[in-house]
């Protein structure tokens, strides 16, 4: 089975860009595991105006697009509550990225680091999360602002924010905010 077919038959399968999965100069690759060590369900898909990356904001802060939540209609009972928070946490798989790279160069930031201390969804599990601002609630839809992912992104998780618990106001990136971002 060729990627191409691979990934026509499985939704979450990454899809395949030459451009894309190319090595940028400094960046290095490892290996990837013969097996998976687990399984997990796709529990609906974020509908967002971006099809490319380049259309794609860098990060939820950077837009304010009314984004859609379609949950699978067997995971609705489990909306009941989230209509009284503001922002919940969506958990999503980025599956039109690399998984192999351990050593990336961003474009944005010129210089290299290590995956796990990028938000960059090229990592071996490429789980993104943003806090979204849920706008509303219909039926098993929800409609939020606040993300960065591609259409019909599949969705992992809903939790919702806590601001007492999720927020760490005194949390530095020390790289980052050396570069005065």
């Amino acid at each position: 089975m060729t990627d191409e077919s691979a990934s026509e038959q499985d939704p979450g399968a990454p899809m395949r860009d030459d451009e894309f999965f190319a090595l940028r100069e400094g960046e290095v690759a490892a290996a990837l595991p013969a097996q998976f060590d687990a399984s997990l369900y796709f529990i609906g898909r974020i509908r967002t105006p971006w099809q490319s990356r380049e259309q794609c904001p860098k990060n939820p802060r950077e837009s304010d697009a009314v984004c859609t939540v379609e949950l699978d209609p067997r995971w609705a009972p489990g909306l009941e509550g989230l209509e009284t928070v503001t922002h919940v946490v969506l958990l999503y798989w980025m599956n039109r990225t690399r998984r192999d790279l351990v050593r990336q160069w961003p474009r944005h930031y010129g210089e290299r680091r290590g995956t796990f201390a990028l938000r960059s969804p090229a990592r071996p599990n490429p789980i993104a999360i943003s806090v979204a601002r849920l706008v509303r609630i219909e039926g098993s839809t929800l409609l939020v602002t606040g993300v960065d992912c591609l259409d019909n992104t599949p969705l992992l998780d809903i939790k919702p924010y806590f601001a007492s618990t999720d927020s760490v106001p005194e949390a530095v990136v020390g790289w980052h905010a050396r570069r005065g971002r």
